[in-house]
């Protein structure tokens, strides 16, 4: 089982993932890296709201992608959204180190 750090809105997060999928969870984590200037703005310096707003910005993007996607996506698809999202809530939800 593989680890990395991910650097996001200034601080450091360990990430467990499975050997070689770590070139892909740093390629992520850039993306979120991308977007945590403005989220922080946004969220007036909070930690678990910067998360917040950068999701939520991602999310907009989704929702705004190409218009030839398909109109009903796998459900599959909606599964792992669902998914990730779960974790997204519960890892804002618990009490972090600094709290």
């Amino acid at each position: 089982m593989g680890q990395i750090t991910l650097n996001i809105a200034g601080r450091s997060h360990q990430v467990a993932c499975r050997d070689g999928e770590e070139p892909k969870l740093r390629a992520l984590g850039a993306v979120l890296e991308r977007h945590a200037a403005a989220a922080q703005r946004a969220s007036g310096g909070s930690s678990e709201r910067t998360l917040l707003y950068i999701a939520l910005i991602l999310a907009d993007q989704l929702s705004e992608g190409p218009s030839d996607a398909p109109a009903d996506p796998a459900p599959a698809v909606l599964e792992r959204i669902a998914e990730r999202l779960e974790a997204v809530a519960s890892a804002l939800e618990a009490p972090g180190p600094d709290a």
